[in-house]
């Protein structure tokens, strides 16, 4: 019998340049949270090499943001997607990225939901 849980990583905020006005070209606040839904055979026992460490997950969104600009929040949503589906145990994820910045009054953003190939 297999057992799910869910991995948080909540409002991570990291500064990227991600848009397609010309005051974007600098990179910006974002805030970009993460639910993986892992499945596991069993209970796992009380070690981190035994789960999904939500460690890399915040490794890898501060190397997007080091590395390069994204033109859409739905483009570094997907990528942040795959960056957790490549562990075989993340089943599911839900990726949400909120522009904290272009409004006064509001944040902007995107979020999706995607499942692991044949899930």
């Amino acid at each position: 019998m297999s057992r799910r849980y869910t991995t948080v990583l909540d409002a991570l905020t990291v500064a990227i340049r991600l848009g397609v006005h010309p005051h974007e070209a600098e990179p910006q606040r974002v805030r970009v949270s993460v639910r993986m839904t892992c499945d596991y055979e069993a209970v796992p026992p009380d070690r981190i090499d035994a789960v999904v460490d939500y460690d890399f997950v915040r490794t890898g969104i501060h190397a997007l943001a080091g590395s390069q600009g994204f033109a859409l929040q739905e483009t570094l949503c997907e990528a942040v997607a795959a960056l957790c589906l490549a562990d075989a145990r993340v089943c599911e994820v839900w990726v949400q990225s909120m522009k904290l910045d272009v409004y006064p009054d509001a944040m902007v953003g995107c979020e999706l939901v995607r499942r692991q190939a044949g899930g």
